[in-house]
């Protein structure tokens, strides 16, 4: 029975993806519903069928109460016996029924699936932002929300169908039932009613931006939390500990106040609530009594309405507690909307194919990039780079090497200018098809949080085990991998590397990484530091293994170590986003210019900081 509602809806059923969701509330949520439309329908449906047998109830207990007057017990079970055992049967039997209905409706079929659906498509989304997107916000807000606006959107379902729909089939039946008994019963409960929908419009329009003032704080917790625990080193190296917790004290302090607003509107709506209550019982059952004196109603009638009111003053916290909960969701939702709800645009051209990769020759003309700023990144830069060419990239900070590498893997789309891979403009090609294309080994070598194995099969998933081992026997990591062991017990390429490896050292980390590289084996190689975490010993042999991995390829080496792309084909020198020097080692050497004074001041290999770094 369970499996049969859980599968009634599939979460991960395709859908098509949008580039530009929608920003307001109601549409966003509306896409996420579509495939839930008939289990919505069926889940209010059977909200009204359970709200009605509960007023029924109550109806039927008047009627008993009406029915045990004195005198008829003579009569009692021969008139009304047939009566009783039908209405017993149906609440053994089919009432429960639709209640298993009802409630597995809810429990099975939409709260797992509903958030499951918005958290798989909010993730999907999210992972298709640039780059760029990335890096202008904190990695754990962008987690929190997607972590935490899918339950609110699953309960903000379950309340519509667990409260919102049976209360709302309740009052209309309360009503009816009053209406029934006296129509002037339904004076003092439509007064009431005037009034706690006051109450729940007041509690509502101050609870949903008091909800996302709140959520909004959590999430600016979590982002100054995390980045504190993402960059540890940093902390412990500069003994910044009372400044980060100082920095999590304001975050923390902030979220405290906004949760004290919030709070307050809930215990003016309890002390309201018990108010109107009161006047709702005294009011209408006053009233039944009144009539019952006067002989305008019988007991049956006093004892219903009787019932009837104790049981909305039971329910009217639940039903407002249970509306503010779903507007105080509501208020999460639209705080998580800030990051699920963003277009996405760096996108694939509609009629985008996959790069086809004959040669490797790349070009650039004109390639212009300064973020948005006047200054900094490239400028008109012209390159044109044969196939398996090898060229070294030269400049100090600044001087648009990285934007370059950027560029190329179109982590930003270009503000003007374009480049071609074999004559293809990379803005016509699918992204995933280009950056497949290119391997790329950074200075900033940081895994995955997951075991080496995987790590390096990251390079290319479909490889075999004997690759795998190859790949990292040609990188001079297979020995250190074998002597391996995480917290679990884990050993060798199963061992946990832990978050952006930091169970690693740096040269380990940089060997794992140019394994992965190596195991890619892709035409066009981007090198960034590619040895920069490594001790001098090590270096020696991975250089020989860089040369073997550049036979064949178009390569684009950055280095701060000159040493390392002396021997390249080609050396480019940048400057404020322009070529200033093109040449061999010994051309450029010859031109007594900036690559030779470069060269002139290193020390121990590298640029020498006073002369310009890279």
């Amino acid at each position: 029975m369970f499996r049969f509602f859980e599968n009634l809806v599939d979460p991960y059923q395709p859908y098509a993806e949008d580039n530009t969701p929608p920003t307001r509330l109601w549409p966003f949520l509306k896409t996420y519903v579509k495939p839930f439309k008939r289990v919505f329908w069926a889940a209010g449906i059977m909200s009204v069928v359970v709200a009605t047998i509960e007023i029924w109830l109550i109806a039927y207990m008047g009627r008993l109460v009406d029915l045990i007057a004195p005198g008829g017990e003579v009569s009692f079970w021969v008139d009304y016996g047939w009566e009783f055992i039908i209405v017993g049967v149906f609440l053994l039997t089919l009432r429960p029924l639709l209640q298993v209905i009802d409630v597995a409706l809810l429990n099975q079929s939409i709260i797992p699936n509903f958030g499951t659906t918005v958290r798989w498509r909010a993730h999907r989304h999210v992972l298709r932002q640039s780059v760029g997107w990335f890096e202008n916000d904190f990695a754990g807000r962008i987690a929190n929300r997607i972590m935490q606006t899918p339950p609110a959107a699953g309960e903000v379902a379950f309340q519509v169908f667990d409260a919102v729909t049976f209360s709302l089939a309740y009052i209309i039946g309360a009503a009816v039932l009053l209406m029934g008994a006296d129509v002037r019963l339904l004076l003092p409960m439509l007064v009431w009613f005037a009034l706690y929908v006051a109450l729940m419009r007041w509690t509502i329009l101050r609870v949903g931006p008091a909800a996302k003032a709140s959520s909004d704080a959590r999430s600016e917790v979590t982002g100054r939390v995390v980045d504190s625990y993402t960059n540890i080193h940093s902390v412990k190296m500069f003994a910044h500990h009372d400044n980060e917790v100082s920095y999590a004290r304001e975050a923390i302090e902030k979220t405290r106040k906004a949760l004290q607003r919030e709070m307050r509107l809930y215990t003016i709506m309890d002390v309201s609530l018990v108010l109107l209550n009161g006047f709702l019982i005294v009011a209408v059952v006053g009233w039944a009594l009144w009539l019952w004196s006067g002989g305008l109603a019988t007991a049956g009638i006093v004892a219903a309405a009787a019932a009837l009111t104790l049981r909305l003053n039971a329910m009217t916290g639940w039903i407002m507690w249970a509306v503010t909960n779903l507007f105080q969701n509501l208020g999460v939702i639209s705080e998580g909307m800030e990051t699920i709800a963003q277009p996405i645009t760096l996108t694939d051209a509609e009629t985008a194919v996959d790069l086809d990769v004959t040669e490797g020759a790349i070009t650039i003309q004109g390639l212009t990039h300064h973020y948005g700023r006047s200054s900094g990144g490239l400028d008109m830069l012209n390159l044109t780079i044969p196939a398996g060419q090898k060229v070294g990239l030269v400049g100090r900070s600044g001087a648009g090497k990285s934007t370059l590498v950027k560029l190329l893997l179109r982590f930003y789309d270009a503000e003007s200018g374009r480049i071609l891979i074999d004559d293809q403009d990379i803005c016509d090609v699918s992204q995933d098809s280009l950056r497949q294309a290119i391997g790329m080994v950074q200075q900033d070598s940081s895994l995955l949080h997951r075991s080496v194995r995987d790590n390096i099969l990251y390079g290319r998933p479909t490889a075999t085990e004997e690759q795998m081992i190859a790949a990292s026997k040609q990188a001079e990591a297979h020995d250190f991998i074998l002597d391996l062991e995480d917290g679990q017990g884990r050993t060798g390429y199963d061992a946990q590397v832990g978050e952006r490896g930091v169970k690693l050292s740096g040269g380990q980390r940089q060997r794992i990484t140019l394994s992965r590289v190596l195991l890619k084996d892709a035409p066009i190689l981007l090198l960034d530091e590619a040895t920069s975490a490594l001790d001098s010993e090590v270096e020696a042999a991975i250089q020989a293994t860089l040369y073997d991995m550049m036979e064949g390829k178009t390569v684009i080496a950055i280095a701060h170590r000159l040493s390392t792309i002396a021997r390249m084909d080609r050396i480019i020198v940048l400057d404020e986003g322009r070529i200033v020097e093109d040449g061999t080692h010994d051309d450029l050497i010859n031109q007594s210019g900036p690559y030779a004074g470069f060269w002139s001041r290193q020390s121990g290999g590298f640029i020498d900081a006073d002369g310009g770094d890279l």
